[in-house]
């Protein structure tokens, strides 16, 4: 049986945990948060307020990190290098300089596996549409639509004041909320050539991050993506991915995968599973994408989410956010190889 541990118990820990749990193979024999009034949130496991303590302590096949963006490269790397596989919340860094840092630390460390949570490539929906466009039975990919429209109160920042922190954080909507539609857009259309991008504040929070953000992605393939996010609106509203190809238009919406023929009459194809008493928007991929991880670890097998995976959709982020401040188109051609 493989040992678990986890570091950082916020929001999302109680979905890894879930997915742990739901694991026979898995038993979870420690978690780490820097909050005492956390001892008891999980049973059976060992609290630890130092996580380097833990690291010493405990042996352990793997460590989940559920921490804020700024922690995740240095307790990653801790967990590295003492031989410790590590699945790491998204993002994968804060900026491209983290980025480089983590494609070294992998290099270094070849037997040690570092999986990034991107758990909606996993969604039913989106494994059905990646099947389709690989398929090429309806044509060429013309367009791609993401559309991420949440909203987000400024107690939400003032209760973790890292989050509108850019050092902290590493930007705002898109690198917290829509990072996976992001990553999303970039599996399906391939290639990235070029980003244009715009982003802002819409609400008077006071927050250093961007709430709103947009972007023209163009493929080296001729086709072209739009992206749309931000925290200003009344609800979470429903993510949409949309692709266009050249017979047929398929769409997400409401984590349901609708196919629209050239005549305009919809279809239905499939719908996601959800995780009993999580938010919607998590989706059930978190079971399958740790499932799967831990596989690897047994088989040794490399079918997870890499570091270099993960970074493509940084680069993405950062080239919105450089092409908004000098107001040009950001060439990515010599950055997904």
């Amino acid at each position: 049986m493989l040992k678990a541990a986890v570091i950082g118990l916020g929001d999302v820990s109680h979905i890894h945990i879930a997915a742990i749990q739901a694991n026979l193979d898995i038993e979870l024999v420690a978690v780490c948060d820097t909050d005492e009034t956390l001892a008891r949130a999980v049973s059976g496991a060992k609290f630890y307020t130092d996580y380097t303590k833990m690291l010493e302590n405990e042996v352990l096949d793997c460590v989940h990190i559920c921490l804020p963006h700024y922690l995740h490269y240095s307790v990653t790397k801790a967990c590295v290098e003492k031989g410790i596989h590590v699945f790491q919340e998204k993002p994968l860094a804060l900026n491209a300089d983290e980025v480089n840092a983590f494609i070294a630390l992998e290099a270094e460390n070849r037997h040690v596996k570092i999986g990034i949570c991107f758990q909606n490539r996993f969604n039913e929906t989106f494994e059905k549409l990646q099947e389709i466009v690989a398929q090429g039975q309806y044509g060429a990919v013309k367009g791609i639509k993401g559309i991420v429209s949440w909203s987000r109160s400024q107690e939400y920042y003032t209760i973790k004041p890292w989050r509108g922190q850019k050092k902290l954080s590493g930007g705002g909507v898109i690198i917290n909320q829509a990072i996976h539609t992001l990553d999303q857009m970039q599996l399906l259309g391939g290639k990235i050539a070029s980003i244009r991008g715009s982003v802002s504040q819409l609400l008077d929070y006071g927050i250093e991050v961007e709430d709103t953000a947009s972007a023209q992605i163009r493929f080296t393939s001729g086709a072209t993506g739009l992206f749309f996010a931000t925290n200003a609106y009344v609800d979470n509203s429903s993510t949409e991915v949309e692709v266009i190809l050249e017979q047929a238009t398929f769409r997400i919406k409401d984590n349901i995968l609708w196919k629209i023929n050239e005549d305009g009459i919809t279809e239905r194809l499939v719908e996601d599973s959800r995780m009993p008493g999580s938010k919607f928007y998590y989706g059930a991929g978190h079971i399958k994408l740790i499932r799967k991880f831990y596989q690897c670890i047994q088989n040794d097998s490399q079918d997870y989410v890499h570091v270099k995976d993960a970074a493509i959709s940084i680069w993405m982020i950062e080239a919105i956010c450089k092409s908004s401040q000098i107001r040009m188109e950001i060439n990515l051609k010599e950055k997904k190889e």
